[in-house]
This record gives structure tokens, sequence and C-alpha cells, in this order.
């Protein structure tokens, strides 16, 4: 029996179909192969580059109105608010949450909303925070930061002795060269206007500094908090309830095999975290860390 493994054919015109020649041949025919039909939401779209988890209505309307973000409502019921931002090398896709409730846990299911409908390549952290630092983290100035320290782990000896045990994380090496890039072109510290109407013409600054993030409230310039955070690191400039769970989150996730989006964390100080905290200056807080975000997109994506 002679093998034949094609047909050849010269000449123009020719067609051939289910056909077979020679003694025993035989024909395999099938239907053919159909492409699937995807519903719309099925249908792949382009990737998302920032994320971003506020935790204030003052913080999430800062962000979607500097960013130009429009409400968007997934079939799971959560409301995520979406747009695009275009820089000078490239077109930003941007969508923005809030939080249920304040704290580290509530803020990483918030970040896990984000990776579960959207995935985007960077997650920011964007909204208010205490100031612990008398000089650069003055109401209204602007803390960008890699760094988080979490103070909460300790251990409580006899007597009610505390001893805190800090977590330290950095962000991914891509984030700190964009921060880094950001201050080098605008200066450190860079400098913007209030854009809060009413502190329009005041000028405020932005520094890279540490955030220190736990559980607490901090209202009290004696508290053994604030001076363990200064003790701990220098550079700590600020404190919030949200960057620990963001940078822990970030840990938890490194190990898949899919790339782990970067992370920043942008905190307008909104009070000093002493006696005279209050809601005065959330949206003049809000509103320039809104301003700064916007003016990293170009250098994070």
């Amino acid at each position: 029996m002679t093998i034949n493994r094609g047909i050849i054919s010269r000449g123009d015109g020719n067609s051939f179909s289910n056909n077979a020649i020679g003694e025993r041949a035989q024909v395999s025919a099938g239907a053919p192969a159909e492409e699937p039909i995807l519903r719309p939401s099925e249908k792949e779209e382009p990737a998302w580059d920032i994320g971003v988890v506020t935790i204030l209505s003052e913080e999430l309307q800062a962000v979607r109105d500097e960013l130009k973000l429009e409400r968007h409502k997934e079939s799971s019921g959560l409301y995520f608010y979406r747009g695009s931002y275009t820089t000078p090398d490239a077109t930003v896709r941007v969508v923005a949450t809030q939080s249920q409730s304040q704290g580290q846990r509530s803020a990483m299911g918030a970040l896990e909303n984000l990776r579960r409908h959207y995935n985007p390549r960077v997650w920011a952290l964007a909204g208010v925070g205490g100031g612990i630092h008398d000089e650069h983290a003055r109401v209204g100035n602007v803390i960008v930061s890699t760094d988080v320290v979490y103070y909460e782990n300790r251990k409580i000896n006899g007597g009610g002795e505390v001893r805190r045990r800090g977590e330290h994380r950095q962000a991914p090496a891509p984030v700190v060269h964009a921060v880094n890039a950001y201050f080098a072109d605008n200066g450190t510290p860079a400098s913007i206007y209030g854009q809060d109407p009413s502190y329009a013409s005041e000028s405020y600054a932005v520094y890279p500094g540490v955030i220190g993030s736990g559980e607490a409230v901090i209202a009290d310039r004696e508290s053994d908090i604030r001076q363990y955070l200064t003790g701990y690191h220098e550079k700590v400039l600020a404190v919030d309830m949200e960057a620990g769970g963001l940078s822990q989150y970030w840990q938890e996730n490194s190990v898949h095999g899919a790339v782990n989006p970067g992370w920043i964390v942008v905190r307008g100080v909104s009070d000093n975290a002493d006696e005279q905290k209050g809601h005065g200056y959330h949206g003049l807080a809000a509103r320039n860390a809104a301003y700064v975000l916007r003016q990293l997109v170009a250098y994070l994506c």
C-alpha cells in the first residue's frame, strides 16, 4: 500500500473538497471549527494601568474630579470610577474605588476587588493622613511614600512593658525609580498651589517620606506611637491606617506567577496627629493629594 501525503495541483481554477483518490481511499469530513462568540462582558479589554484606593468620600471625590473619572457599576454590585488620562507618552487607564471603612483590613478588601475586576499594573493609596514632622508635614503638604512602617506588632511583657516590632516594606524598584524621577524633575520638595478653591493662592510642599501605619487614630502629640515611629526611622513624616494593609497585600500576592502590581502611597496632610486633630482640612489635603497623584501618573506608566 502506498501512502500519499498530499495532492499536487498544477494549473489554475482547481478546487478540491472532501475528495479521495485511489483504492480504499477514505475521506474524514467534519464541520469546520467555529470561533466562539463572546458576550460583551467576555471580550478582552485593554489592560488597566492604575487602581486607586480611597477611604473617605472627600478622597474619592478629589480623585474622580482630578482624573475625570466616571462612575461604573459592575454586575457584582460594586461601584468603581473609571477613565483614561493622557500623558505626553501614553493614554493611561485609571480605576478608583472606596473602601467600606477605615483600616488595614478594609483596604485589603478594596485591593482584592480591584484585582478581581480590573487587575491594574499599579496600586495607589491616595487621600489624607496625619503629619508627625513639624517642618515637612505641615497641613496641606503632600507626602509621597514608597516606604511603609507597620507599627502594630508588639510584645507585652510583665508590668505592662510594651515592645513594638515594626515591619518595614518598600515598593518595587520601578515605582521607586518613578518617584525619584518625579522629584528630580520637580525639586525636593516639589511645590504646588492649593487645589481647594479656598486655598488656591497658598503654596504647599511635596516631600518623599516614610509612612507609619497601624490601626490607631492618633490625636496626642506625646503618643508613644509617634515617639516609636520617629525613633524607628527619622524620615517617618506621616501616619495613616491603610498603607500597612497595602504593603502586606502586595507581599502576600508576590508568590503568584503573574506580575505583582507596584504600589505607592500619596497622603495630603490634614492634621498634625495632635490634640487639634479634626476634619476641617480634609478637603484641602485630599485635593492636594489627588493633584500630586495626577502628576505622578506620567512617571508611573
